[in-house]
């Protein structure tokens, strides 16, 4: 009997480790450098909208900081560079099939200790030309994330150099620019669109009147001439 208990406890266990990142549920990752993001799982039939919101109070002062452009999105995520702070409080709105709507619950970002050792050894642990030595890329042909580990979802975690912000254009964050040769390649699906070179700034715009249209695209991130990322951003349609 008991192990048959300890046997029901882990399967709920697993369920619930499995589950914890799927609508209503979400989460909410402090991965350094002014940067949280925020994301989930879709099992959703119908969505009809979810939207994004913080604030400095737990029970109160919510703002929507974005409507995502395609809720029915199985794995969606955004990057927040405007917080306040990093102890904010952050929660979604989920409107669903006949107007019927719920908010989730409240959730302050935790701290990703892997993420942020990653981001510290991209900066710290070069080599004398200023690019990791050997390191594989994260990220298949397609931009997604590895997926290594087959229990969690694979929720799309946009790039801490290339993403989408506010404004509706891509912005790029380019550490040591001055002293490394970035360039970066963008892509259509799996269309070659335009490449810009010697970029010596460590912030920068590019208009997304650029590529034409809302979507997905693709992108290649090199530094002296290595593939440093490969990943994706969204465009939003504008009405």
């Amino acid at each position: 009997m008991k192990k048959i208990l300890l046997a029901l406890l882990l399967v709920v266990f697993l369920v619930q480790l499995h589950a914890q990142d799927t609508l209503p549920s979400f989460s909410v990752r402090n991965v350094g450098n002014n940067r949280i993001i925020i994301s989930w799982v879709n099992n959703y039939q119908m969505v009809k909208q979810i939207s994004i919101q913080r604030s400095l109070d737990s029970l109160s002062g919510y703002k929507t900081i974005l409507s995502v452009a395609d809720p029915m999105t199985k794995q969606n995520g955004y990057v927040d560079v405007k917080a306040m702070n990093d102890h904010m409080f952050y929660r979604l709105f989920i409107m669903l099939d006949g107007a019927m709507y719920q908010f989730s619950r409240s959730m302050r970002p935790v701290i990703d200790t892997m993420h942020n050792a990653e981001f510290k050894k991209d900066l710290g642990k070069l080599d004398p030309f200023g690019l990791e030595v050997n390191k594989p890329s994260k990220f298949d042909s397609l931009g997604n994330g590895p997926g290594i580990n087959k229990n969690k979802p694979d929720v799309f975690v946009p790039s801490n150099y290339v993403y989408t912000a506010r404004d509706g254009n891509v912005h790029l964050n380019l550490p040591r620019a001055d002293s490394l040769k970035y360039s970066i390649k963008f892509y259509d699906d799996n269309q070659f669109l335009f490449e810009i070179k010697n970029l010596k700034d460590p912030s920068l715009i590019v208009d997304k009147t650029n590529f034409y249209h809302a979507g997905w695209f693709r992108f290649e991130l090199f530094v002296n001439e290595k593939l440093k990322e490969k990943n994706k951003f969204y465009l939003e349609k504008e009405f």
